[in-house]
């Protein structure tokens, strides 16, 4: 039994990375849809694919390369996690990499960036940060 999808789903896309696989699969969650599909919004992510196989849903993310293999995705770090949540108002949203990375939160308006829930004075659960 896994106890933080949210985890796995952030350590499968940081190993996909780091061994220059061209995609990463991973058991679907609406929350890990909705996660990587901000992913792909900011473009560390090319594709988000949903399949149907023998009764399990998979979600597939084919990560995105530069020039030199290089990955778009240098780091990934999850802060809340089901034993220590971490909740910010929006005022209080921290800055990842002076502004080179995003973070992404759980609000009452959906999952978003740090810039989004900023920008709707919304604050939330502080999910992950990738830059």
């Amino acid at each position: 039994m896994m106890t933080d999808p949210v985890s796995d789903m952030l350590a499968r896309i940081r190993n996909g990375a780091l061994a220059r696989h061209d995609r990463v699969e991973m058991p679907h969650s609406n929350l890990k849809k909705h996660i990587a599909d901000v992913l792909k919004s900011e473009g560390f992510v090319d594709d988000v694919r949903e399949s149907d196989g023998e009764g399990k849903r998979t979600l597939t993310l084919v990560l995105r390369y530069g020039r030199g293999k290089d990955s778009a995705i240098d780091g990934v770090r999850r802060v809340s996690a089901p034993g220590r949540r971490v909740y910010v108002r929006y005022d209080r949203i921290p800055r990842v990499r002076s502004g080179m990375g995003i973070s992404i939160l759980s609000t009452s308006r959906g999952v978003m960036t740090d810039r989004q829930a900023r920008e709707q004075k919304v604050g939330g659960e502080l999910l992950c940060e990738v830059w």
